[in-house]
């Protein structure tokens, strides 16, 4: 649907003939209407710190999260795991790209959010502060972990802010291949010998209980999903998502051969869903403040890497503004 732009008004917004209604009457009744705000629409700073806020953390998460998989390139079992799994890093590196760009429409800088994360500033999920112990790992979060992913995110195709939105198009069709080859890479060792079904085990047993925590916490304790979801950022709240995962990865997990780590989970026929044990958030709490088993490995790295990567950036920008004197010279 086309935005509503500042001096435009939506049908809803039309005040008293020959009187234009106020930025705020125009973008409440664009939000209401789903149409999309676009970065030359008004909108409340609210909305926009909102915005950079939760694309930020989606972004980092991206990046950070190349670093659990990316251990593993040199250790695949075979050439075609190898090809598969550098793939998927390298697509977790260009979703981070696409975020980055759509924050900066929002006029906030990609370095400015980067020296957020490395100071500690600003998140990214929690689950990337655990290690990957054995190969089987790749699988479980590949399955999991962007099987989680997924379940939050095709609802932000239809974000209210439009460059988040159509960032996520994009970002949804290949993280639904990273949870099929995952979940092929589980089937695999799932059905192969004694050891690798175990191995397939333990990494489920591992990755299930913190795929749950990637949702956030319960809605009674989320300081940010209800406003986000009146805004139409968010389409749905944060139990609400992690139910439907539940709902989703209970039939995989018996195609798969494999038990989830839950002796309460099992189907209620009066809710139409499944009923699951109590989540460990002072675990998730604990992470998130820093103390989980590979946060300071993880941060470290994102800012050795960084580092390394300077002359990199230096050169682009410096054959960027040397293309641009080039171009001048030429008019």
């Amino acid at each position: 649907m086309t935005a509503v732009t500042e001096g435009q008004t939506h049908p809803a917004a039309e005040g008293r003939a020959g009187t234009a209604p106020d930025p705020q009457t125009v973008f409440d009744a664009a939000v209401a209407a789903d149409e999309r705000i676009e970065p030359r629409d008004w909108m409340p700073d609210a909305y926009r710190a909102s915005l950079v806020r939760q694309i930020a953390q989606h972004a980092h998460s991206e990046i950070i999260g190349m670093q659990p998989e990316a251990n593993w390139i040199t250790r695949a079992p075979s050439l075609r795991r190898k090809a598969i799994l550098m793939a998927k890093v390298q697509d977790e590196a260009g979703h981070g790209l696409y975020l980055y760009s759509a924050a900066e429409t929002l006029g906030t800088s990609r370095e400015e959010l980067l020296d957020k994360l490395h100071a500690g500033r600003q998140k990214y999920s929690s689950i990337f502060n655990y290690p990957t112990l054995t190969w089987a790992d790749v699988g479980a979060i590949g399955w999991l972990v962007d099987g989680a992913a997924i379940t939050n995110q095709v609802p932000i195709c239809r974000c209210s802010y439009g460059p988040y939105a159509r960032a996520m198009v994009r970002i949804c069709k290949e993280e639904s291949f990273h949870q099929r080859q995952g979940f092929e890479s589980l089937l695999a060792l799932s059905r192969g010998t004694p050891e690798q079904h175990a191995m397939a085990q333990d990494a489920v047993n591992r990755w299930w209980w913190p795929s749950l925590m990637m949702f956030g916490p319960p809605d009674d304790e989320s300081s940010h999903s209800a406003q986000s979801m009146q805004w139409k950022i968010k389409r749905h709240s944060n139990d609400e998502l992690r139910q439907r995962f539940v709902d989703i990865a209970v039939p995989q997990a018996e195609a798969l051969g494999l038990t989830l780590p839950d002796p309460d989970l099992r189907w209620n026929e009066e809710r139409g869903h499944h009923d699951f044990g109590a989540i460990d958030w002072a675990e998730f709490r604990d992470v998130l403040k820093g103390n989980g088993p590979c946060n300071d490995q993880r941060i470290t790295q994102r800012r050795r890497a960084h580092e390394e990567g300077a002359w990199v950036r230096d050169a682009a920008a410096a054959h960027a503004s040397k293309h641009r004197q080039n171009q001048g010279e030429a008019a």
